[in-house]
């Protein structure tokens, strides 16, 4: 799973760190990362787990109608993830996420960022058990009873 895919950590780092509106696409779970940065008065930052939806269109949709008070973005950078989800953490991706809600002064979007990252791994657990034990999948060779 954790192949060697080339990636450009420093440009995801910049991009969470600049970008208003990023998705993170996962290999291992079909739900995706959305973090909206744009804060107002009443709003801070978001971090939320959202499905996958099937047009670009349909995104920014769903994306007026988690965050009404706030105009479309103009752009929703994506950024596909072929790595565990985990490694977010073990290359500081995720602190860099933590860091720009926290920084912004809204703690708790902050937990809230936390919170979905929990949210993924345990999905991706979930996940990965049920491939190993076969729950959803269908085997390639015949399973023997023991």
């Amino acid at each position: 799973m954790d192949t060697e895919y080339p990636i450009d950590y420093d440009e995801i780092v910049k991009t969470v760190r600049t970008a208003d509106v990023v998705l993170f696409r996962f290999v291992t779970v079909p739900m995706r990362v959305l973090i909206d940065n744009r804060t107002s008065d009443v709003d801070g930052p978001m971090a939320k787990l959202v499905p996958r939806v099937e047009s670009a269109e349909e995104r920014f949709k769903s994306v007026k109608l988690l965050r009404p008070r706030f105009k479309l973005p103009r752009k929703i950078c994506a950024i596909w993830w072929p790595r565990y989800v985990r490694s977010l953490n073990e290359r500081g991706i995720w602190d860099v996420i933590v860091a720009r809600m926290a920084e912004a002064g809204h703690p708790a979007a902050a937990r809230d960022a936390e919170a979905a990252l929990q949210g993924l791994l345990l999905m991706e657990r979930t996940e990965l058990r049920n491939a190993i034990v076969g729950e959803g999948y269908d085997a390639l060779w015949p399973v023997e009873a023991r």
